[in-house]
């Protein structure tokens, strides 16, 4: 018998002990308990100690520094999952790619052209203090939002316009802003960019391939609405908003805001050399953080970033 058996048949065997207490007087209960249970204590103490050592020792140890060619035993491990913004991420990009859609990674650091200008937003526009992020010391702009790339995928796929074929190209990626970080915002998280054009694209289409998308993710029927929104970049905008899923607690009454979306304004179009008389577009953008906090209930955007095995565990 090894001696962390031996401990917890001792464990066990302080069942008749604690039978004991009810047999003596009154005045001596007190002491005899506390004698127990300190002994208890104790006993728990070593078997938690010796299971920890032997856990220690049945780790198989790896040369760290030797090349991987080398280490066989450290490549055919499996260590860590993939982490809750990558699975969705993946779930993400799978969806508008069986929707038809080509998926286009962003940058890191960007430039005021894309950031702003191939967006309709002029030098002195308002709307520009409205995506305060941050710049290198260079002028570099780690992009405020996916729709950076928007000029980039009109321009890279207009040849399927003089093909006769639809641009429709989804962007996921990692965004920047200076926020005051708490809650419900963060400074990076990540966003999906929606890009469709054709010579008869519509709002109703575009609301439809969200509809789409967004019945998928949470596997069930939905029903959605819009109201008004503003983006220079489209026109008109609004905010779409789903009905909260039953996966959520949803009861069919509550709105859950989930994406700006809009026409692409012609401006946009042209900049990108797309004829906005010929043809039309639609674009949207959301966040993928807030697609993960509503489908696990989460009420920390802060959890994605902090790194605690705790949280990244349930994953």
């Amino acid at each position: 018998m090894s001696k962390i058996e031996e401990l917890k048949q001792e464990l066990k065997n302080l069942g008749s002990e604690y039978a004991k207490i009810k047999t003596l007087p009154p005045e001596e209960r007190k002491a005899f308990g506390e004698k127990i249970n300190k002994k208890k204590q104790d006993i728990l103490a070593q078997i938690t100690k010796l299971e920890e050592e032997e856990e220690l020792e049945s780790v198989e140890k790896i040369d760290l520094t030797a090349p991987f060619a080398e280490n066989e035993t450290f490549k055919a491990k499996k260590y860590g999952t993939k982490h809750p913004l990558t699975q969705e991420l993946e779930k993400v990009i799978s969806i508008y790619s069986g929707l038809g859609f080509d998926i286009l990674e962003p940058f890191q650091l960007d430039d005021e052209f894309h950031m702003f200008e191939s967006l309709n937003f002029p030098a002195g526009h308002p709307a520009r203090d409205g995506y305060d992020t941050f710049r290198t010391a260079e002028g570099f702009i780690p992009p405020a939002h996916t729709s950076t790339m928007q000029h980039r995928a009109l321009k890279k796929y207009k040849k399927n316009l003089d093909e006769g074929k639809n641009i429709a190209v989804a962007i996921p990626g990692r965004v920047f802003r200076n926020e005051d970080v708490d809650a419900t915002h963060e400074h990076t998280f990540y966003q999906c960019e929606g890009v469709f054009v054709s010579k008869t694209a519509t709002m109703g289409e575009m609301l439809g391939v969200l509809k789409q998308f967004f019945e998928i993710y949470y596997g069930q029927s939905l029903n959605i609405k819009t109201q008004p929104g503003y983006f220079p970049f489209t026109e008109p905008s609004v905010e779409l908003l789903i009905e909260k899923p039953k996966s959520l607690g949803g009861k069919g009454d509550g709105w859950l805001e989930m994406l700006g979306c809009g026409m692409i304004h012609p401006n946009v179009l042209k900049c990108a050399g797309i004829d906005p008389e010929v043809y039309k577009g639609f674009a949207w953008g959301g966040g993928i953080d807030r697609l993960a906090m509503l489908k696990y209930q989460l009420n920390d955007i802060r959890y994605f970033e902090s790194g605690k095995l705790e949280f990244l565990k349930e994953f």
